[in-house]
Order: C-alpha cells, then sequence, then structure tokens
C-alpha cells in the first residue's frame, strides 16, 4: 500500500492542494494502520495488541480520510467529469458505490473499536484490522483510478 502510494505523489503531487493534502492524509494513515497492526516498520515483538490511544488515534485519521473522501474530492471529480464527458462520469459513478462499501466497512469498524474500553478484550480486532486494510488496499486503488482519469482527460 505504501508503494501505491508513493506512485500516486509522484504522478499527481503538486498538481492540486487538494489531491496532495488528501495523499498526505492517506500516507498518515497508512502509517497508523502499520503501526496498530504491529508490520514493519512498527513490528512489535511479542504481538499484543495496541493500545487503545493508538486504535482512537487510527480511528480519528481513518474518519478524517473517509470525509476527506466523500465532502471535499468525491464531488469534485464527479462534477468535473460530468462536465467534461459522458465516459468520464460513467466512471466515476460505478466506482463510487464501490468505494462507499469500504466506507461502510471502516464506520463500522470505528463504532467497534473507537472508544473500545478495557472491558472490552479485542477478541476480533486482528481480524477486523485484516479485513479493513484489504477495504482500503481495494479504495486506494479506486480512488487513484478516479484521480488518474481527472488528470489524464481532465487537465488543461
Amino acid at each position: 500500500m505504501l508503494s501505491r502510494l508513493e506512485q500516486a505523489q509522484q504522478k499527481w503531487g503538486g498538481s492540486h492542494s487538494v489531491i496532495d493534502n488528501w495523499l498526505m492524509e492517506r500516507q498518515e494513515l497508512l502509517l497508523l494502520y502499520y503501526k496498530v497492526a504491529g508490520l514493519s516498520p512498527y513490528e512489535s515483538v511479542d504481538k499484543a495488541l495496541p493500545e487503545q490511544v493508538q486504535i482512537q488515534s487510527f480511528c480519528q485519521i481513518l474518519m478524517d480520510y473517509l470525509s476527506a473522501g466523500h465532502f471535499e474530492i468525491y464531488d469534485n471529480i464527479v462534477a468535473a467529469c460530468k462536465e467534461k464527458g459522458p465516459d468520464s462520469l460513467k466512471l466515476a459513478q460505478s466506482i463510487y458505490p464501490q468505494i462507499t462499501a469500504s466506507t461502510d466497512l471502516a464506520l463500522d469498524f470505528n463504532d467497534k473499536y473507537a472508544e473500545a474500553s478495557s472491558d472490552n478484550p479485542l477478541e476480533d480486532f486482528d481480524k477486523d484490522l485484516s479485513t479493513l486494510g484489504e477495504a482500503l488496499e481495494q479504495r486506494f486503488g479506486l480512488e487513484d483510478e478516479l484521480i488518474d482519469n481527472l488528470f489524464a482527460n481532465h487537465t488543461e
């Protein structure tokens, strides 16, 4: 996922401040994901569950990232696609429901873990985090497809 992010930053970095900020949020989200998951470079020796404060931080940036996508980026992309041509609009309309499905999964994850207490042993945390990671990877690919379409067909 980080290599895909680096490619996106190289390809579209500096082209638009909204896209730059969004990709920086994606980077922060991925780094926190890796940290919470105990993956390299944050690999944990004892593979213990993360502290609740780490989970809360991850959930917060996850919600920020999703919000930026839905309330800033996607609306702009769909509007631009609508103005520029039916093929672009068709692509955006076909991708958006798939992105929404990952949003629902992320919201469920947030609801379950953002305010988890020590009373909740987080039994399914690793499985749920893995499922979320797979959904995020697919989502990033779809988002990149939208951004690529926008820049390939609509930059002046």
